[in-house]
């Protein structure tokens, strides 16, 4: 990696480890992942406060984050790609493009972002819009390594049809390997991956990334459950979380915050992290 880019790295990891926040649902076109982040700003703030190492937005959201004057502000992360996979329903048609193909990640350098991150979408029977996600990596690990630039790949082994639990995504961990091992060949600099079925499967996952590997969150779950998942993924080899829903449509997102800050940074068992968001 270019030196330039272990710049950004940095202000995106925090002694190797991060808590990404992704409030990028928008760009699903998908109503059911909007609860939450009806508004936007009110969401954006109240996640400046909470103080997590990034926040993971779009380009038309993203001066919600960088115009705030607060030097201590989280990282920017910025999804570059779009697609059709995360609807209620299968299309006829699936697809996934780039934002802007022509120069990918000119609006993270214009919004100042420390990475930047895009799907490999696996789904049965759909090898299109695999080859469009290929395709879309080709171009941002150009124009990355031009700009110094992190990449995240984000490889997911999507369900045969309609939407399951978490995006319809699988935790097969027989599938998700050599998926992430081709996000790996294909210039990867940091994997988000799903938690595998069996959490004590994971380490394959960061151990085949090569790289930091952030666990995906998915679906809204019971915060307690949530939480001891987190440590022990935490423990087979994860650099932290890229969490949504499992912040933002719990009751006090900063609280959550607070205790998935305890598990990445200090080690805390899910109990005790369940304990500081139950603190008064």
């Amino acid at each position: 990696m270019h030196n330039s880019a272990k710049v950004r790295m940095n202000r995106l990891f925090n002694h190797g480890k991060c808590l990404d926040v992704a409030i990028d649902h928008g760009i699903a076109n998908e109503p059911d992942f909007l609860h939450g982040l009806e508004d936007i700003e009110r969401v954006m703030h109240n996640l400046i406060d909470a103080q997590p190492d990034a926040i993971q937005v779009n380009y038309g959201q993203a001066d919600l984050l960088q115009r705030s004057t607060r030097r201590d502000k989280p990282a920017l992360v910025m999804r570059t790609d779009v697609g059709n996979a995360y609807n209620a329903e299968r299309h006829r048609e699936m697809w996934a493009v780039l934002h802007n193909p022509e120069a990918p990640i000119l609006g993270a350098l214009q919004m100042d972002a420390a990475a930047v991150v895009v799907n490999l979408y696996m789904i049965p029977n759909e090898p299109g819009i695999f080859r469009q996600c290929v395709e879309n990596i080709g171009r941002l690990r150009h124009a990355c390594d031009k700009y110094a630039m992190p990449l995240m790949i984000e490889p997911l082994v999507m369900a045969p049809a309609g939407q399951g639990a978490a995006y319809g995504s699988l935790g097969d961990v027989e599938k998700m390997v050599p998926l992430v091992r081709l996000a790996r060949e294909l210039g990867a600099d940091i994997i988000k991956a799903d938690p595998t079925e069996h959490i004590a499967d994971f380490h394959r996952i960061v151990e085949t990334a090569r790289c930091p590997t952030l666990v995906r969150g998915g679906g809204k779950g019971e915060l307690g459950a949530v939480l001891e998942k987190s440590a022990a993924l935490m423990a087979q080899g994860a650099s932290g979380m890229v969490y949504g829903r499992n912040v933002y449509q719990h009751a006090n997102p900063s609280r959550v915050v607070s205790a998935l800050m305890a598990i990445i940074h200090a080690g805390a068992s899910g109990e005790q992290a369940l304990a500081i968001y139950q603190q008064e």
